[in-house]
């Protein structure tokens, strides 16, 4: 398994300067809810502290916990693909500090720079396939346990 990259890490300091330029910190408390399934993705976060949760709706009233992000991690990839809405709920799992970047703001910066869009598309991708590589080991270790238990 490929170890999980960090955004901001991952781009070299100068274009990291500059995209940090554009981001603000907010805080958000235990329990809270950062966005909801479908909702306008119009914004994405660098958590610098704390545990946030992604979550997928099962029933109306039962929510499933797909993922845990930390210190680091990106939060929100909508933003960059039609039609903008998050595929996913996302919960303050503990209290979070994090780096909020405005989409429109970025996505600009990338038009002005297209090397630091390549760099920055190019480390999303990454951060996408190692997430989707996990949720497929996941998914395997589900199926193992569920065909044991048929068994």
């Amino acid at each position: 398994m490929t170890k999980a990259i960090k955004l901001l890490t991952a781009l070299p300091p100068p274009q990291r300067g500059r995209l940090t330029a554009l981001a603000r910190e907010v805080s958000f408390p235990e329990d809270a809810v950062i966005f909801e399934p479908g909702g306008t993705a119009d914004r994405f976060w660098v958590i610098r502290s704390g545990a946030v949760s992604l979550t997928q709706r099962v029933s109306s009233l039962e929510r499933m916990t797909v993922a845990s992000l930390g210190a680091g991690d990106l939060l929100g990839w909508s933003w960059l693909f039609p039609p903008y809405r998050w595929d996913f709920g996302a919960e303050a799992f503990s209290p979070v500090r994090a780096y909020e970047f405005d989409a429109a703001a970025v996505l600009g910066l990338c038009e002005e720079e297209p090397q630091l869009g390549l760099t920055l598309m190019r480390s999303v991708a990454e951060i996408l396939a190692h997430r989707l590589e996990m949720t497929r080991g996941q998914l395997m270790e589900q199926f193992a346990l569920h065909r044991r238990g048929s068994l």
